[in-house]
């Protein structure tokens, strides 16, 4: 059998002969070659050949399944590769590697075959790829649709999420610091008096109080490796494994901040003994910080929400008082064109309106006044206008508070499979 027919004969075989026929039949063709065979997920060739680590050239020898994404305006379109062969060109060598992606029910299956002159460079061309794709650099890595992606856009909001553009009640800027760092500094500690040393962090309150921002401030400042889940779900696989699969890499990058943002939409009836069980199971998670937020507590289990050994700190933020509030529409106001100010009157009787108020609310107060104003630009019409819209997001936030909870539709009743 040729290359150019390899692929088409090999998916053509039951699903569990695949990856085999494909072996026998490349050790035919290539003979005097080494041969690697490999599903490891850290085995991203493209993305190291997008940063400039090797050159990639598709072969001609065979048919090359390419499926293709759009990424926004921003990125334009995607391609990678599901089934086919690329040359590579790297550090002076040449090596082909030949993909082939088959499903097998719900799970997407995907396997590597690495083809080098000897059996040194293919081990060394398979480390190289696979330590780079581990490290964490000016990037967060993003876990979503089954797989890891990194995410350089999102490391760069995080940059610019500070404690010092933070707004936060009390004292709780400072001990939220003061707990993360001694933490990080204390892992001798941990080991000399045989405590495990991890740590579970959850972040528990209303839409809109900071939560977020917090988590990004956090990230930002304690400049260890971070990586982020928006959703368990898999096109093709189930939530245990992309649990096990998120678990397994934050594992591998100790230490590090795994964030876990809206837990009670990640974890459900299906999926949280397992989430419980890599959380606080036989495997060890040392070094593994879980900072989870959730706007609704009551929906998670009280074996997630109650037990120490998952979730040892829990902070609350509340709505922001009139301290709070006060700073903020200050800041705002500090910053704005002379024209747009409020006065000192005005600023009090607006941080007084706004009692009860999220700092989601007083963000889209100021945005809204400020398109309001533009359409008449006058100083000092400030205070009106934003007293007026004041009024108006009360009226919207009392109608959102009135409407009837939405009812959600039924999960899908098939049982997740390991």
């Amino acid at each position: 059998m040729q290359i150019d027919n390899l692929i088409r004969e090999a998916l053509s075989q039951p699903k569990d002969a695949i990856n085999y026929s494909i072996s026998q039949a490349l050790t035919d063709i290539f003979p005097d070659r080494a041969l690697l065979e490999t599903t490891d997920g850290s085995f991203n060739l493209e993305q190291f050949a997008h940063a400039g680590h090797c050159k990639l050239e598709l072969s001609h020898r065979l048919h090359n399944r390419l499926v293709t994404s759009w990424h926004g305006r921003s990125y334009g379109i995607g391609r990678s590769l599901e089934s086919g062969c690329y040359k590579v060109l790297w550090n002076g060598e040449t090596i082909d590697v030949l993909t082939v992606s088959w499903a097998d029910g719900r799970c997407l299956t995907q396997f590597h075959w690495i083809v080098a002159d000897h059996q040194e460079l293919a081990d060394r061309f398979f480390r190289t790829v696979c330590e780079w794709e581990e490290e964490i650099r000016s990037e967060v890595l993003v876990f979503e649709n089954g797989h890891w992606q990194k995410n350089a856009a999102l490391y760069r909001s995080i940059q610019a999420a500070t404690f010092e553009n933070l707004i936060l009640a009390g004292e709780l800027a400072e001990e939220l610091r003061g707990d993360f760092d001694s933490f990080f500094k204390a892992r001798d500690l941990y080991e000399r008096y045989n405590i495990p040393w991890k740590r579970g962090v959850l972040f528990l309150g209303d839409p809109g109080n900071g939560k977020t921002h917090t988590t990004k401030a956090l990230i930002n400042w304690l400049k260890q490796p971070c990586l982020y889940v928006k959703s368990f779900k898999s096109p093709y696989g189930t939530d245990h494994g992309s649990i096990r699969d998120v678990f397994a890499r934050a594992r591998k990058t100790t230490p590090c901040l795994l964030v876990l943002e809206d837990l009670d939409s990640l974890i459900n009836d299906k999926n949280r003994s397992f989430f419980l069980n890599e959380m606080d199971g036989f495997e060890a998670n040392t070094g593994v910080v879980v900072i989870a937020t959730t706007n609704h507590p009551e929906r998670l289990d009280p074996a997630i929400l109650d037990r120490p050994s998952r979730f040892d700190r829990k902070y609350t933020f509340e709505l922001p008082a009139a301290e709070e509030r006060s700073a903020y529409l200050s800041r705002w106001n500090s910053s704005s064109d002379s024209e747009m100010r409020l006065s000192n009157d005005g600023l009090f009787d607006v941080v007084t309106a706004t009692d009860g108020f999220s700092f989601a609310y007083l963000k889209e107060l100021t945005l809204s006044s400020m398109m309001r104003w533009i359409e008449k630009p006058a100083a000092g019409a400030m205070d009106l206008v934003m007293l007026g819209q004041t009024d108006m997001l009360r009226e919207q936030m009392k109608t959102s508070q009135d409407a009837p909870l939405e009812i959600l539709p039924p999960e899908d009743d098939e049982e997740d499979e390991e």
